[in-house]
């Protein structure tokens, strides 16, 4: 078992010792963080080290980027529909505007339907498996889209999308939780969601070339290229997952004895919870207590806000093409709105580790974002909206990681937090079925009413950002219990 108090007598002040006793009982959970571990003697364990400095800059190099590539892929084959619809798809599946809308929102029914259960699997599965089988299954499901020929096809395609992709992201970020302290989540956060960044980056890019590079060979639409080109990377990073991606720190081959015990004491001092003598919850008992906590719904509310408003990435194209821009020019077009996003959500993120302040952070944002789409809105002059739309987004994405990063830490115990992390961002995600009827084609080309909701939503989620923190903290369950 593992066990910990602050130990009065050290000297120094910020000394933790904890207790990790070797579990002789066999046929227990190998993946049980907090058990089976590696020292028979009480381990003081002192913040800041030298030690531990290496042990956070060794597992960052072994951990994230895998996760890093697997979250860009993730991105990628999400939302690559927006380059698909100017690309050809629309005009091939004669899809009017609120079809369109259709196609987009039917993912994120799929996506809630499976949200909870499927963390409440991999909670008792490993990730090295569980993850990549996820990336191999609608990596196919891309390639599969060569034989989509109607409007059905496309919605059935999206729907199962949805229910595949579901687990995806709430489990990468349960796993980053056994692996980090809250106040070492923010930065890691927002450079993992740097990755959605660049994939949207680069996905404009590769459309580009895809689409009108590949048009017609072998009697293929260049737009169902994409889909193609895109699954069979996917696979082939998912192949490469299930060798390279951990599990938990005591389960780590590439950790020493000595530094597994450091990384569980690290996690049990910064946690305030008697871990070893913690009963671990069944799925039901880890379900009851996440509904009844309010903070799992006021977090859910703030992040259903702060999906909405993303949509609007699935509209760069459309917009972009009001502003006079065609073909591979238009796809290349979006590229410079995902560098500002990532470069201003990294800075935010860093920002917010070293500060601590990730609701005030939040709160920047969203007034980064209200400000940007207020002109966007009020000026038709091309240059001008598209710089405030750069803006804009950036404060969007600057938001959602540093968000993730302080709700993952507002939940102790892994079934309860694999459930409310499920909740969460599987009912934040509903946001994304409405949101995709912001930005109807008749409202081209000023789209008045997708940039007045959004600003709406984007200044309601600040205040509630502000409420939460006076209520409830944004330090963690550590400080805020």
């Amino acid at each position: 078992m593992a066990i910990w108090n602050k130990d009065k007598n050290n000297a120094r002040d910020g000394d933790v010792e904890v207790e990790i006793v070797r579990d002789a009982e066999q046929g227990q959970k190998k993946d049980d963080m907090f058990k089976d571990t590696v020292s028979e003697a009480p381990y003081v364990y002192t913040p800041g080290t030298d030690e531990e400095r290496r042990l956070v800059r060794k597992i960052d190099m072994r951990l994230f980027p895998m996760l890093w590539v697997m979250f860009c892929m993730n991105y990628l084959d999400r939302t690559n529909i927006g380059n698909a619809k100017v690309g050809g798809m629309a005009h091939d599946l004669k899809l009017t505007s609120s079809q369109y809308s259709l196609v987009l929102s039917v993912f994120f029914i799929g996506y809630l339907l499976w949200e909870v259960p499927s963390n409440m699997m991999l909670s008792r599965s490993t990730p090295r498996i569980f993850v990549p089988t996820l990336m191999v299954v609608w990596g196919a499901m891309c390639i599969a889209v060569v034989g989509i020929n109607n409007l059905g096809g496309m919605i059935a395609f999206r729907f199962v999308l949805g229910l595949v992709e579901a687990g995806f992201f709430p489990g990468i970020m349960l796993v980053i939780s056994c692996w980090y302290k809250p106040e070492e989540m923010s930065k890691r956060v927002a450079g993992l969601y740097s990755a959605t960044m660049m994939a949207g980056a680069f996905g404009g890019l590769l459309a580009g070339g895809l689409i009108e590079g590949m048009e017609g060979i072998r009697g293929i639409r260049g737009w169902k290229w994409m889909f193609i080109i895109e699954g069979i990377m996917t696979v082939a990073i998912a192949l490469i997952g299930y060798i390279v991606l951990p599990n938990y720190p005591l389960t780590t081959p590439w950790l020493s004895e000595e530094e597994k015990t450091l990384a569980i004491a690290r996690l049990i001092a910064a946690s305030g919870l008697e871990v070893g003598d913690e009963e671990r919850l069944s799925h039901w008992d880890g379900f009851k207590a996440s509904v009844s906590d309010p903070i799992t719904w006021v977090m859910l509310v703030l992040y259903n806000m702060l999906s909405s408003v993303g949509t609007i990435s699935y509209f760069f194209p459309s917009l972009l093409e009001t502003m006079g821009y065609q073909g591979h020019q238009l796809q290349f077009m979006t590229v410079p709105i995902y560098v500002v996003a990532m470069v201003v959500g990294c800075s935010a993120g860093v920002f917010a580790d070293r500060t601590g302040m990730k609701a005030y952070t939040i709160v920047g944002g969203a007034t980064l974002s209200v400000i940007s789409f207020i002109i966007c809105a009020s000026v038709n002059v091309p240059q001008v909206r598209y710089a405030f739309i750069c803006f804009g987004a950036a404060g969007i994405w600057t938001n959602i990681p540093i968000f993730l990063s302080w709700m993952v830490t507002m939940f102790d115990g892994r079934e309860k937090r694999a459930v409310s992390i499920a909740l969460v961002n599987g009912f934040g995600n509903l946001a994304s079925v409405y949101g995709s009827f912001f930005w109807p084609s008749s409202d081209a080309p000023n789209y008045t009413t997708g940039f007045a909701i959004t600003t709406a939503l984007c200044g309601s989620a600040g205040l509630l950002a502000l409420a939460t923190k006076w209520k409830y903290g944004d330090k963690g369950v550590e400080y805020t219990g």
